[in-house]
């Protein structure tokens, strides 16, 4: 009896139980018959348990303060920063790229352009440039047709356009490269590239400039007269679009499944489960690391 009231204390089986079985089955009874009994009792009661709890949970409960008063302490500070425009990161707008993306490639649309900053103007962003060569003032041409011009000189008087230089010399027309205008400002204040340009060029020649675009450049698609940027702007591991735009993260981010294979993990920035220990590392292709691993 002894026994085997101490081989079940052992599996963690509570001293009562075990007693009511070894009364019930006799001092006799085979060691698999009382853990098969135990286990029995054991899943009697957690059904029991379950039961009793639906039934709580199905009462009627007193009137309380209601869920928007009772919500978390993240869920009201998202609502006290949503309409903070301090918390919202500067927008600097590839004008060119998106009136030639409104337009199919096909002619210069300024409707993009204002679609766009009409976007982000409903999200509450108050500091918003955007950047046009000033040739696009001139008449349109067969060859580089414009429509909807009087858009420009409309955001321009809001002090959201500005025409990067161009003049004529000797007939011949010199423009500055409207490109490092925007990746400029957009370093030197911290904001947020809206173009579906790469800026290869422009990354080969500043270090600095090359992570700063591969980590603050917004993408986006036009669905007719739709503006929309993606939902997760850095990939399915990085920052939710809300998050990307703002200074302080306010939404928390999805809990995201962790890499069965921790630090062990070989398939680097292609491995679709999350890894804490990288999550402040910027997506690097292979041949970057390959370069970064032969000058270590």
């Amino acid at each position: 009896y002894q026994t085997k009231m101490d081989f079940a204390l052992k599996l963690g089986y509570a001293g009562d139980q075990i007693q009511a079985v070894l009364n019930k089955l006799g001092a006799d009874a085979l060691i698999n018959d009382v853990l098969a009994e135990l286990v029995r009792l054991g899943n009697k009661s957690e059904a029991e348990g379950q039961s009793s709890a639906s039934s709580t949970a199905g009462a009627l409960l007193p009137r309380g303060p209601c869920p928007k008063e009772i919500a978390s302490p993240e869920l009201s500070l998202e609502d006290e920063v949503v309409d903070n425009s301090d918390n919202l990161r500067p927008i600097v707008i590839d004008g060119s790229n998106v009136a030639m993306s409104h337009g199919n490639k096909e002619g210069f649309s300024c409707r993009g352009i204002q679609l766009a900053v009409d976007w982000f103007l409903e999200k509450g962003h108050k500091d918003i440039t955007v950047f046009v060569p000033a040739w696009r003032k001139e008449q349109s041409r067969p060859d580089a047709p414009i429509t909807d011009q009087e858009i420009l000189r409309k955001l321009e008087k809001e002090k959201i356009l500005v025409f990067t230089p161009s003049r004529r010399v000797q007939g011949r027309r010199v423009v500055c490269y409207d490109d490092r205008f925007i990746v400029k400002h957009a370093f030197d204040s911290d904001g947020i590239i809206v173009s579906n340009d790469n800026y290869r060029d422009l990354q080969n020649e500043k270090p600095e400039w090359k992570k700063f675009i591969e980590e603050r450049l917004l993408m986006y698609s036009f669905v007719n007269d739709k503006f929309m940027p993606p939902d997760d702007p850095l990939g399915r591991h990085g920052p939710s679009l809300e998050n990307f735009l703002r200074k302080r993260p306010v939404i928390p981010e999805h809990k995201k499944q962790p890499c069965p294979y921790g630090k062990k993990c070989t398939y680097g920035h292609k491995c679709k489960y999350y890894h804490p220990e990288r999550a402040n590392q910027p997506q690097r292709s292979v041949a970057d690391e390959l370069r970064i691993s032969a000058k270590l």
